[in-house]
């Protein structure tokens, strides 16, 4: 009589043994119990005499009696050695803290930052030393007294965060100071780069509801004036970076980057070593599976300054790539408008005193912390510019253009003057080209990692079973509908449209003339349109969440038309777009604002 096959070859050949027959061995009994992790009824014995489930191979504490078999000839037991039960290396994985966690996305941030060409002071210097500050404010190292967490002591924990060596996966952040004229003192010593121990992780620190060692105790933990770190936070303080350093990122391009998968973002802790073991509490911490808002990485950006406590940043002045003139000459050529246009931008940035150092400039510490939106603000500029030429009314634009088509037609040989309705025509084909496949990728996009998430190591044969199903299925479904060529990722750049390459197969409108929009009064030039319309004649309560509210219907298509281009193009919301032109309107048309107001208050004195 021979024993029953196994229902699966196990993964370790060399580990599994077939034992002889000998007259002093035994025979289990019949063990006709489901597996309480897979559902199958297929068992093998141990060394020790229990239970394995030979399909997911869990151990039960299930143990039987068992017959003698001498006088069964030809005997072989399959039987498991004690090697499969101890974990490996990597399964046992090291003892590590949720900011350590953190660390480790933000360090690929910073090397995903600087792949696109930032400076590597960002990742050395000033993202380093926010960080240390962050974890000095939140009482989690670099202090006197800091937050005692199950396992070991606090002082361990900054050796590893000062380490310049975590494994051969990557490397931690150097030690360095804060930037310059930040003013912050780290309390702790300045010590030698020791490499990160890889500690075995013990029957004390395992947890069974997180891989990392506070897992739980992170999530539960709730102090006044505490600000917890998370994934976009992760987000912001590489924005507050960039922002130190005056780089040529913009927070609409960083998040664009996120998008393409070019920074560490979405499941971000696909980039942990294999030794950082991740699940239970972790998931609710590390796995992020949306795609991050503008609003909100903002709001976090201004949060998170706040709570570092951080110094006025350096001034953002006219040769920066973050200024207004800047900015709105890069957005000219994004949506392809003349670049005569530039001359009334500048003139806007002016008058509105948007171009000042001081409004420019973040200060986290000032008593009235101002913000600005850099590429929001450039933008709502050229949407005001285009309300001056055209007005946007869905009237004065198109009698424009049989103007400028006339004129086009008699002197082809001379420089073209713009045609709104030709533009019109040209950005929404190519719009609606770039939105639908912007929208395809979306759709095609893989949430799931290959590393999945499980809510115990209990779970993870189950996770990992799962997934390898998905993953088969996925294979089969390929071969059903053929392979589709695969795209050949572009490199990366600021401009997400491009008009002056040999094969756009579009119309550039770069050098066009303004001529027949603009008429000489004395030495200046002026719009012939004489008329405007503000974007928002009244303005929401101080205690209302927005300045402002957006409404389609009640404006222009050309007008809405606009708003969807640059909204897109900065992966914001039109409504904001909206109320960032209401502002700036107000601040250009301040007179105007205030007679409204008072015409407004008579109003109610007649009727009282």
């Amino acid at each position: 009589m021979t024993p029953p096959t196994l229902g699966r070859t196990l993964p370790h050949q060399s580990l599994i043994k077939k034992v002889p027959y000998r007259p002093t061995c035994h025979l289990m009994k019949a063990f006709t119990d489901r597996c309480s992790q897979c559902a199958a009824v297929s068992w093998g014995l141990t060394d020790e005499g229990k239970y394995y489930c030979t399909s997911c191979h869990n151990v039960t504490d299930r143990s039987e009696e068992v017959v003698s078999t001498a006088v069964i000839p030809n005997t072989k037991i399959n039987s498991i050695s004690r090697g499969l039960r101890q974990r490996s290396k990597h399964e046992k994985g090291w003892d590590w803290y949720v900011c350590e966690g953190f660390q480790c996305i933000l360090y690929h941030q910073a090397e995903a930052l600087e792949t696109l060409g930032v400076s590597p002071e960002l990742k050395n210097e000033v993202l380093h030393s926010f960080w240390k500050r962050y974890l000095q404010k939140s009482k989690q190292a670099y202090c006197k007294n800091p937050v005692r967490t199950s396992g070991r002591k606090a002082k361990v924990l900054e050796d590893n965060l000062q380490s310049s060596d975590w494994g051969s996966d990557f490397e931690l952040l150097s030690d360095t100071t804060c930037p310059p004229e930040s003013g912050a003192e780290f309390q702790s010593d300045s010590q030698t780069p020791k490499p990160f121990p890889a500690t075995k992780r013990s029957s004390k620190s395992a947890s069974v509801c997180s891989g990392s060692v506070d897992g739980v105790e992170y999530s539960e933990r709730k102090e006044k004036g505490l600000l917890k770190m998370t994934v976009p936070r992760t987000l912001a303080l590489c924005y507050l970076s960039l922002l130190w350093q005056r780089e040529t990122i913009t927070l609409s391009d960083l998040l664009r980057f996120v998008e393409e998968d070019r920074i560490p973002y979405i499941n971000a802790f696909k980039v942990f070593p294999e030794e950082m073991k991740v699940y239970g509490r972790d998931k609710g911490i590390f796995a992020v599976e949306s795609w991050p808002d503008y609003e909100d990485i903002y709001k976090n950006m201004i949060e998170v300054a706040v709570f570092l406590d951080l110094p006025r940043f350096p001034d953002i002045t006219e040769d920066c790539y973050l200024h207004p003139n800047t900015l709105c000459m890069k957005y000219l050529l994004e949506v392809n408008l003349p670049e005569e246009m530039y001359t009334l931008t500048c003139q806007v940035v002016k008058l509105t005193g948007i171009g000042e150092v001081d409004f420019l400039t973040f200060d986290p510490i000032a008593k009235m912390t101002r913000t600005v939106k850099h590429d929001v603000q450039a933008v709502a500029v050229i949407v005001l510019v285009l309300k001056l030429l055209f007005l946007l009314d869905d009237k004065l634009e198109w009698s424009y253009s049989d103007l400028a088509e006339a004129y086009n037609e008699g002197h082809k040989e001379e420089t073209p003057q713009f045609d709104f309705r030709k533009w019109y025509q040209v950005m929404k084909k190519t719009f609606d080209e770039k939105r639908r496949k912007w929208e395809e990728a979306r759709a095609k996009y893989v949430w799931k990692t290959k590393r999945p998430l499980y809510r115990s190591h209990i779970d993870k044969s189950v996770a990992y079973k799962r997934r390898e199903m998905v993953e088969n299925l996925q294979k089969q479904f390929s071969a059903l509908i053929g392979s589709a060529p695969e795209v050949e990722r572009q490199a990366p750049s600021s401009f997400q449209l491009n008009w002056t390459g040999e094969d756009t197969g579009s119309p550039c409108f770069h050098g066009h003339s303004l001529q027949g929009l603009l008429i000489s009064k004395g030495q200046a030039l002026i719009t012939k349109n004489s008329l405007y319309w503000l974007s928002t004649h009244k303005f929401c309560k101080s205690y209302c969440k927005h300045v402002t509210t957006y409404e389609e219907s009640n404006f222009s298509l050309s007008y809405q038309f606009i708003l969807n281009i640059f909204s897109f193009l900065l992966r914001i919301k039109t409504s904001a777009l909206h109320e960032e032109v209401s502002l700036l309107e107000k601040k250009l048309f301040e007179k105007k604002y205030n007679e409204s107001k008072r015409s407004s208050r008579s109003k109610k004195v007649r009727r009282h």
